[in-house]
């Protein structure tokens, strides 16, 4: 049987880190996926898929992402099922992280407004779109003139790669 889960989504809300009685490192937290596509009244469809982590992934989740941040979920689907306050049977369904990493740089995180508020890339207070930049407007990577580099060119090459 397989199990396997790959997400890469914003985060909804900043993580939120529990201690079992055992004092093990809990870390819940959900991501927001666009499907990719427009529902029959031309707005955009988003999935919320709930996310908890153990151990040193939850301590470095709950340390390193906040509310906002576009981040790689690889683990597996579970169920859990549960009694609330009312005495109610209840399921939830989430997915039981093996690996968290940030789905983009630093730099690219904080030259983009829209996750300075903590918002979702591209979507103003979650509705709509903003527009994309005019191509006057976005600033070359790199702005070096030709030939200026710290690299310098290997005398001899036997071709190998080198791992």
């Amino acid at each position: 049987m397989l199990n396997k889960a790959i997400l890469m989504g914003r985060l909804t809300r900043d993580p939120e880190l529990r201690h079992t009685q055992s004092n093990m490192a809990v870390c819940s937290f959900s991501l927001a996926i666009d499907r990719g596509r427009k529902d029959q009244n031309g707005e955009r469809q988003t999935d919320f898929i709930d996310c908890v982590a153990w151990g040193r992934q939850a301590e470095f989740v709950t340390q390193w992402f906040t509310k906002g941040m576009m981040a790689i979920v690889v683990g597996r689907i579970q169920s859990r099922r549960w009694t609330d306050q009312n005495g109610n049977n209840r399921t939830s369904i989430e997915v039981n992280c093996d690996e968290v990493s940030f789905g983009e740089t630093k730099k690219s995180r904080e030259s983009n407004t829209g996750y300075a508020d903590g918002g979702f890339s591209g979507y103003d207070n979650g509705s709509q779109m903003r527009p994309e930049p005019a191509a006057s407007q976005v600033t070359p990577a790199f702005d070096l003139p030709v030939g200026d580099s710290d690299f310098q060119e290997l005398a001899e090459d036997d071709g190998d790669v080198p791992f």
